[in-house]
């Protein structure tokens, strides 16, 4: 048993050396009366291991010029790993998803910039999963840095 443990721990590695970039924020819909936005948020997520890797989940808390606006889930835990985006050695993919923001005091101002179509820095917080055949690992990660 010891030694199917001491296997599957070699992939840690290559699954560590994953990294994350914010890509594209696209404004989808706004609910004026409601006061909500449904953004599409899209992460580069680029394998830099020698192994084949997947990503079932990446949460996050989303910035727009700083000031938080929400958090998400990227998720694809309901699909069976070869049914999932598969991440090659040297392999770049844009992975997406979508997130529901609401006006609130806190981010009005930043909330009325992004319904408005102005220009908007964008970065995120979170963690990341990255998963191989025998192995998973979980990296935090700051697009800012």
């Amino acid at each position: 048993m010891g030694g199917i443990v001491y296997y599957a721990s070699l992939d840690n590695d290559d699954l560590s050396s994953a990294t994350i970039q914010m890509g594209e924020v696209e404004l989808v819909d706004v609910n004026s009366i409601e006061n909500r936005a449904t953004l599409k948020v899209s992460f580069l997520v680029k394998n830099n291991g020698d192994v084949t890797v997947t990503v079932p989940v990446i949460t996050f808390d989303l910035f727009a010029d700083g000031s938080s606006i929400g958090n998400g889930t990227y998720s694809t835990e309901d699909v069976a790993m070869p049914g999932r985006a598969a991440f090659y050695p040297d392999a770049e993919i844009p992975l997406t998803t979508r997130m529901t923001i609401t006006m609130s005091e806190m981010n009005e101002g930043v909330y009325n910039k992004i319904v408005s179509g102005q220009p908007i820095q964008y970065s995120a917080t979170g963690m990341m999963t990255v998963e191989s055949a025998w192995s998973i690992v979980e990296l935090d990660f700051d697009t800012n840095s």
